[in-house]
């Protein structure tokens, strides 16, 4: 196989802490990591990270709000998106692309699946 998909950390956050105040519990921010806008949520389960924009019509979702049912509400026409799936939850079919992110002893850390070219 010449290309392969590997699994690249960015962090995010020196410490939870520093994510804990800059991303409150029950609020959503936009950041850029790398070459992507995301949209970062703070809910009572963890951090969760999202494609930015909504699939639906583009909107950034860092401008919405995040849901006690653990969902990120897109501010133009109020869509809700599963942040551990990444669903439509109104059926519809769309989907937001989801990035898994960790907290450890050095910082919270954003994952991104990338290709890269391996020859042997």
């Amino acid at each position: 196989m010449l290309f392969e998909k590997k699994l690249n950390w960015y962090k995010l956050f020196d410490s939870s802490e520093a994510a804990n105040m800059m991303v409150k519990e029950g609020h959503v921010t936009t950041m850029n990591v790398g070459k992507k806008k995301i949209c970062l949520a703070h809910t009572a389960e963890g951090f969760f990270a999202v494609n930015d924009k909504c699939p639906h019509n583009g909107a950034s979702l860092g401008n919405g709000y995040c849901t006690a049912e653990g969902s990120v509400v897109c501010p133009l026409h109020r869509y809700h998106f599963d942040l551990k799936t990444g669903r439509a939850k109104s059926g519809l079919g769309d989907v937001v692309e989801t990035y898994p992110v960790e907290v450890r002893e050095d910082g919270v850390f954003i994952g991104f699946k990338e290709t890269v070219w391996k020859l042997f």
